[in-house]
């Protein structure tokens, strides 16, 4: 699932501040470095939370969604709980920093 391609926003931001449980908003493009850097680290993580919904945006300049969140610099990683930011990361080089957002959002709560 982790493997999927960044795609264009499905999503808008009222649909994924009403998304129940934990999700990751992952935003990112599909030519960008720091992204497939992070796609092992991150995808090492994912298989360890399979109830987490992974939810891959390309994003870009005038990108909604992107913007809602502020993002600067990709990829970013919005960790949401029953539609409220919990936590984030950016541009994630070890995965035991992907490790404790991800522990962190699945136990609040």
């Amino acid at each position: 699932m982790t493997e999927a391609l960044y795609l264009p926003e499905t999503l808008t931001r009222a649909e994924v501040d009403a998304l129940a449980g934990v999700s990751v908003i992952d935003f990112g493009t599909n030519w960008c470095g720091h992204c497939k850097a992070a796609l092992p680290l991150i995808g090492e993580v994912f298989a360890e939370y399979p109830q987490v919904r992974h939810v891959k945006v390309e994003d870009g300049s005038g990108r909604r969604l992107g913007r809602s969140f502020k993002v600067k610099l990709w990829p970013t990683l919005v960790f949401m709980r029953d539609g409220q930011e919990v936590g984030r990361l950016v541009r994630p080089t070890r995965v035991s920093d992907i490790e404790e957002a991800f522990e962190g959002a699945v136990r609040q709560g």
